[in-house]
């Protein structure tokens, strides 16, 4: 199956902006949580968001295996907002709890993007394999 596909689709399309959004919203409320919002007194903490930007020319380029490792690493930041969620008070325990939404949103996009082309792909194979199997004598 091609990395690129040739045409995306409605839903192929939906699914990678959805989760472009999300990536970026993701991008921005760290940078603005750990610089302005509630910052923690250590500005290194905004380094975190630097392994957000490295998926986005992935997505962007409909490359399915981007998809694949941004749906895994993406609980790391998951784990991170549920902990500073139930153990912190005040704007950060609601960033964090932002953090936790725009992560599932941004799995969800993930996984739905990779289950629907996998979806198309088999199916365009097996048309593809019932249209040999009628050309032949």
């Amino acid at each position: 199956m091609p990395d690129v596909p040739a045409r995306p689709d409605r839903t192929t399309a939906l699914t990678r902006n959805l989760a472009v959004a999300s990536l970026l919203a993701l991008i921005v409320l760290g940078l603005a949580w750990e610089l302005w919002l509630a910052p923690t007194g250590q500005r290194t903490w905004a380094l975190k968001v630097l392994p957000l930007a490295v998926p986005l020319a992935g997505f962007l380029k409909y490359r399915m295996r981007t998809y694949r490792w941004v749906s895994l690493l993406v609980w790391l930041y998951f784990t991170e907002g549920v902990v500073r969620a139930t153990s912190e008070s005040g704007i950060s325990a609601v960033l964090a709890t932002l953090q936790v939404l725009l992560c599932v949103v941004l799995f969800t996009a993930c996984a739905w993007h990779v289950r629907w082309r996998l979806k198309r792909g088999h199916a365009a194979e097996q048309a593809q394999a019932e249209s040999a199997a009628a050309d032949r004598p």
